[in-house]
């Protein structure tokens, strides 16, 4: 792609980002969540592959509807209260109707059969965007509407994100695909504690965009699109398959890691707010995604030869592993010590 347009779009991500964030009034939010999705189309698409251009069809339909049901809940939402104001979302009609679009715009279950779809379709930077830059301003509106929405409603659709993310995730072997059930997986984890304590979602968020950030990198620099082709990666880069191990562990959410923090305070709240069932519910759906990220850091670091996979064998590289990716791991594996400067903070 030519520089000077990758530079527009990716520009205009981050403005649209920031306008989201940054607003107060329901048609600048709109206007902002319009201008990231026009912006991330050409990166879905650049490759004019069948899939690709199939993946940002499926990308611009169902962001175009959650934006019209944003725009239509906020439009109900001021015809009763006479309020613009997006922390005003008082109409009860309006919060669910909110709900469902940014839903949609997420992917959290029953909206999320767009998201596996487009990831696949796309290049593994462009899916790195999708799981993580562009999910920030649903999730900013969320936590700005967090005390109107219906709790029954957001926990409902958090345990069938978590059930949905770790069932069908255990069949697949695209490797894309299977960190899209991942990022279902995830939201299920924000979404039933954003009522509750809305930072919380935040520092989960944060943190699993760290670790989804760390992966994706990892593959793109391995070059890695299916289990098949990571079975073979550890000749080529053994260390960076020893990292990928550990972030995917991490992901997971196995103490001592990063990834266990934002698990156990989320339970830790929850067994607070008395929701004992759901904790112990989410708790046991979290195993079904263990299942496959075992089975991703199997491919990548344990299945050494000889074994039965019909690819060739690459060439081991002495390029030296990127300063960012190693950044992002370190972040990724070693945070777990800071939980107590957080706690007081949540």
């Amino acid at each position: 792609m030519n520089p000077q347009a990758m530079l527009i779009f990716t520009s205009s991500l981050l403005l649209g980002t920031t306008i989201v964030i940054s607003s107060n009034h329901w048609i600048t939010a709109w206007a902002g969540l319009e201008i990231n999705t026009l912006a991330i189309l050409p990166l879905i698409s650049k490759s004019h592959h069948p899939r690709a251009i199939e993946a940002a069809t499926k990308y611009f339909l169902t962001q175009a509807t959650a934006s019209a049901l944003l725009l239509f809940s906020s439009m109900t939402n001021a015809w009763h209260t006479g309020q613009w104001d997006i922390t005003q979302m008082t109409h009860p009609t309006s919060c669910l109707i909110l709900t469902s679009a940014l839903a949609m715009k997420l992917g959290l279950v029953p909206f999320h059969f767009w998201f596996p779809e487009v990831l696949q379709g796309s290049p593994l930077i462009t899916g790195l965007l999708l799981s993580t830059a562009m999910k920030l301003p649903p999730i900013a509106l969320l936590y700005m509407t967090a005390q109107s929405l219906n709790p029954t409603v957001l926990t409902g659709m958090a345990i069938l994100s978590a059930a949905l993310g770790g069932w069908m995730g255990l069949n697949q072997t695209q490797v894309r695909k299977i960190l899209a059930f991942s990022s279902i997986s995830h939201l299920g984890w924000m979404a039933i504690i954003l009522i509750y304590n809305p930072k919380l979602t935040l520092l989960n968020f944060y943190l699993y965009t760290l670790m989804t950030a760390t992966i994706f990198l990892t593959l793109n620099s391995t070059n890695t699109t299916k289990l098949s082709t990571l079975m073979t990666s550890w000749t080529k880069a053994p260390a960076l398959s020893a990292m990928l191990m550990l972030t995917l562990l991490s992901l997971a959410g196995l103490p001592p890691l990063t990834g266990f923090l934002p698990k156990w305070l989320i339970i830790q709240e929850l067994t607070k707010q008395e929701m004992t069932p759901a904790a112990t519910i989410i708790a046991l759906l979290s195993l079904l995604g263990l299942f496959f990220y075992l089975r991703l850091a199997y491919c990548a670091t344990i299945t050494l030869p000889p074994h039965s996979t019909n690819h060739m064998k690459q060439w081991h590289t002495n390029k030296p592993i990127p300063s960012s990716i190693a950044i992002l791991t370190v972040l990724s594996t070693t945070l777990l010590p800071l939980s107590p400067m957080i706690s007081p903070t949540i």
